[in-house]
């Protein structure tokens, strides 16, 4: 479908929630409170760690209570995403929300429900639409269920969805999970008032242009009172998850020394293929990084920010995804001095892993380091996790050993 991996996401916010009764007399379904933030929080925290640095809120019903609720919604979220509004004039159904929102979509974007979530590893969908055949329109992540009849149900044959209907039977099957890899070209299918799962999917499918993919993850659907209910303590412990803390020279590129742009970038043997193994077995994966070669003046902040976001489309192109990055740019001997609230980042210091665990809420319990040096060592252990000390070679290999096996529901299959 594409080669250019999605900055930005587009969720449906606009549904009136009706089956909630009150709870959504003033408060739009995807704003309700879960787990002690709008459940809006979680799905724009999980979109942010496969690279979306963007979101367009497709708005209608009680849209005020949406725009009102964007500084809630920022506290929330471990790294910026900026925030825009698309608000529909109409009520004008999921397709319709496409329709108005055209002005502001992106050529390549994930479009998601605001009251659903699949706990799926999108990298690994980004690196399947990635090698869609042309003509190719979207994609959508799919999910097995014993009792589809609440849902929209899809028939895919060889990774192509043949069928779509919008409300299965009683019964199992394949249902749709709300999450769609898209492109602009489904904008020529949208109308001012349509239906995406009534009137667009199916055609697409009937032409061939619409692939799918399988997700056995944790499915949460807050649109009945019961599942809301279930939600508040199961979705925080679900997206609780632990870390793979990697330092960067010498463990995901050979060290070359003061590697700030990407003609000095030389792969470890495996490294990609760790990081898809450690986000597929539901790990966040961070890197944590001394660069004092921008306190050398070797290279600018902005040089490492631009090899970074090289490394990790590359790294999606593998199926794996980098949550987030930490740098110390800071050195003793050259430069200006750390300012305080960095003065314990570089390592040996703990300052980059403890960060990245309050910010994301990490599962310290399980979470790791693979570093290739001591001092990578003595900042896991000051951080009160394991550290593991990577002697070169097959960064796969090493790493095997010291993950789970993939966990079941993160598994994608075609």
């Amino acid at each position: 479908m594409t080669n250019s991996f999605p900055r930005q996401a587009a969720i449906l916010v606009g549904g009136l929630g009706t089956r909630l009764g009150a709870i959504t007399r003033d408060t739009p379904k995807p704003m309700v409170p879960v787990g002690g933030r709008p459940f809006l929080a979680w799905l724009l925290r999980e979109l942010c760690r496969f690279g979306i640095d963007e979101a367009v809120l497709l708005t209608g019903h009680l849209s005020g209570r949406v725009r009102d609720g964007l500084a809630a919604l920022a506290e929330h979220l471990p790294r910026p995403i900026a925030l825009r509004i698309s608000e529909e004039p109409i009520r004008a159904g999921t397709g319709g929300a496409l329709h108005f929102a055209r002005d502001l979509l992106d050529d390549h974007f994930i479009l998601c429900n605001g009251d659903s979530w699949l706990d799926a590893d999108l990298a690994a969908h980004l690196a399947l639409a990635a090698a869609d055949p042309p003509g190719t329109v979207g994609r959508m992540i799919l999910r097995a269920v014993p009792d589809a009849s609440r849902y929209g149900v899809v028939t895919l044959a060889s990774g192509q969805v043949t069928a779509f209907a919008e409300r299965g039977g009683p019964g199992g099957g394949l249902i749709n999970s709300g999450i769609y890899l898209l492109t602009r070209a489904v904008l020529d299918h949208v109308r001012p008032d349509c239906s995406l799962e009534r009137d667009v999917l199916p055609a697409l499918a009937a032409q061939g242009r619409l692939r799918g993919a399988v997700a056995d993850g944790y499915f949460i659907d807050i649109g009945i009172p019961d599942d809301l209910a279930r939600a508040q303590t199961e979705l925080p412990r679900v997206l609780r998850r632990p870390a793979l803390f990697l330092d960067r020279d010498g463990t995901i590129n050979v060290d070359h020394g003061w590697v700030g742009h990407q003609d000095r970038f030389d792969w470890i043997a495996g490294a990609r293929e760790a990081v898809a193994a450690a986000t597929n077995a539901g790990y966040h994966v961070f890197v944590v990084t001394n660069q004092a070669g921008i306190a050398r003046g070797l290279y600018t902040a902005a040089d490492v920010a631009r090899l970074h976001a090289w490394m990790c489309d590359e790294l999606h192109a593998a199926g794996g995804t980098i949550d987030d990055i930490r740098i110390a740019p800071h050195h003793p001997d050259h430069g200006p001095p750390a300012p305080p609230d960095l003065a314990d980042w570089r390592k040996p210091g703990p300052g980059m892993i403890r960060d990245l665990a309050a910010r994301w809420n990490v599962d310290m319990s399980q979470s790791l380091l693979v570093g290739d040096r001591d001092t990578d060592l003595a900042a896991a252990a000051a951080a009160g996790i394991p550290g593991h000390l990577f002697p070169g070679g097959n960064l796969a290999d090493f790493l095997r050993p010291l993950l789970p096996p993939p966990l079941p529901n993160t598994r994608t299959t075609p």
